[in-house]
């Protein structure tokens, strides 16, 4: 028998419940893992509160790192004793779990089980917003939004490795320092600006930014539009504030040619794209190009708190669980 978190139906962070259940062999193109380290991620409470639907009763956890400690038929890139990390559509909560080999990646000698449950699919994110939905050059403009968040500070640290300009927006007065220590060049206080957009075009000599990569949604999206140069684009890729509202296509014309896209990264990191994207990550971690910030940390029967800690925001970096 082994434990893992259950929650029967969309709520709160207090109906979440521990129980024991048998974890079964891996089947064809399986792993059995069990886990040293499990991510926290916003994906998380969407699923919890029923913004993204799954089946109930459901065990969440969109990652997690573990050591293989079987292999199902077929699979041969793994074998027990591997360290590995994994993203997917839930399972994580658990000590142990059955997950498929198409969405781990082997962890090198040189990242912790720790740092690598803290980044993984938090850094693939940013790989994807980087490197694929919008490919970030040096010396382009971007605008950060939740930049002292977990997605966000990684973001910036790359955006910044990249060479590109870093404006940064957070909650508050006790996040600038936290924007400013991973690569921000200016940071714009949510809470105590009278307009966003205005800010980021007096930082900008009036042109506004190349892109904007916003996880907050709702209460940032239309600033987030206007601060954005002629042919701009928008990369909306989270709704802590709430889902984004519906916008016609005109408006992107009218303010300037925008482009408007809506990213989910299971889409991006398929079984054919995963290995590179992961090698790229882990390449800049071992480099020393990202750091983990791992600010807080909660044991399995304390994944309550983790949620209410994570729903706050008041969190700063990333929120790792242990079994």
């Amino acid at each position: 028998m082994s434990k893992a978190v259950f929650i029967d139906a969309p709520g709160g962070p207090e109906d979440f419940e521990m129980r024991e259940r048998d974890v079964p062999a891996p089947g064809p193109g399986q792993l059995r893992l069990r886990h040293t380290a499990i991510g926290l991620n916003f994906i998380d409470i969407y699923q919890r509160t029923g913004l993204y639907p799954v089946s109930m009763p459901a065990i969440l956890g969109a990652e997690a790192v573990g050591v293989v400690e079987m292999v199902g038929e077929g699979v041969a890139a793994f074998a027990p004793g591997d360290r590995v990390a994994y993203i997917g559509g839930g399972g994580a909560y658990a000590a142990e779990a059955i997950v498929p080999a198409a969405l781990a990646a082997k962890i090198p000698d040189a990242v912790a089980d720790d740092v690598a449950a803290a980044v993984f699919l938090k850094g693939l994110t940013v790989e994807m917003l980087l490197r694929q939905v919008f490919r970030l050059k040096k010396d382009d403009a971007c605008l950060i939004h939740a930049a002292a968040g977990g997605v966000g500070v990684l973001l910036t640290q790359w955006a910044k490795h990249i060479g590109a300009r870093v404006i940064a927006v957070v909650g508050n007065e006790a996040k600038v320092a936290i924007a400013r220590d991973n690569g921000a060049d200016e940071v714009i206080v949510r809470t105590k600006s009278t307009s966003i957009a205005n800010d980021v075009r007096a930082l900008t000599g009036g042109r506004g930014v190349n892109v904007v990569y916003d996880s907050v949604g709702k209460a940032t999206f239309e600033a987030s539009l206007d601060s954005l140069a002629m042919r701009g684009h928008m990369v909306t890729f989270g709704n802590a504030s709430g889902p984004v509202p519906a916008i016609s296509p005109l408006e992107l014309s009218r303010r300037g040619s925008l482009t408007l896209t809506r990213p989910t990264l299971f889409h991006y990191a398929t079984p054919d794209r995963l290995p590179a994207m992961a090698a790229a990550l882990f390449e800049m971690i071992a480099s020393g190009a990202l750091r983990a910030n791992i600010s807080h940390r909660f044991t399995l029967d304390e994944i309550a708190d983790a949620h209410r800690l994570l729903e706050s925001g008041e969190s700063t970096g990333a929120i790792v669980v242990t079994p």
